[in-house]
């Protein structure tokens, strides 16, 4: 949804190798109005993909191992996105994710390219256990209608019911500008 910036400065981290690994989260800090809360976890052993990019729209791979077609989930283009009812997936216990319902708006006009959609948190069992969005749950998909429409971006830390997505399309387009150096690069 976004890229790895540095805590200090904000600034975008250049990438010169890294890998996507397996998570478990162990605790969570909810957000509350002026605090964004937080997911708490560890790394666990299990390389996912070859980290090839990291820029605004976010952290893009190869992966690892031949992925299961049966479980691919088709892309909704911006313009079959709807302001309307959603599900994030996101996992905020353990290593198993889980959908949990939010709306989404769509953002007529933003400065920043990751911010295309407001998706306000509705799940009251992920309303208890978090507060709605916070840090740690950026790149957490995005559904409608069984498509993929974006990631979560961003909590907006005076109201952590509500945070910031982006289209998936979007991150698509990066993905696929990747350049034949990066694609080399993971071989």
């Amino acid at each position: 949804g976004h890229g790895i910036c540095d805590g200090d400065t904000g600034a975008l981290l250049s990438l010169n190798s890294g890998e996507l690994v397996d998570a478990e989260i162990l605790s969570v800090v909810p957000g509350t109005r002026g605090s964004p809360g937080e997911l708490k976890g560890r790394f666990t052993f299990g390389t996912l993909a070859k980290l090839l990019s990291n820029d605004e729209t976010g952290v893009y791979g190869r992966p690892a191992c031949e992925i299961d077609s049966k479980n691919l989930v088709p892309i909704a283009l911006r313009q079959e996105v709807v302001a309307g009812n959603a599900k994030i997936l996101t996992t905020v216990a353990g290593q198993t994710p889980a959908l949990y319902d939010c709306t989404v708006e769509l953002r007529a006009s933003h400065a920043d390219e990751t911010q295309n959609l407001l998706v306000r948190v509705t799940d009251p069992t992920l309303l208890s256990l978090t507060g709605g969005i916070v840090q740690g749950m950026s790149g957490s998909p995005i559904l409608q209608n069984g498509r993929l429409i974006g990631a979560v971006t961003h909590v907006l830390v005076n109201d952590a019911s509500c945070g910031y997505g982006i289209f998936a399309e979007t991150m698509l387009r990066s993905a696929q500008g990747l350049s034949k150096k990066d694609l080399q690069k993971a071989s």
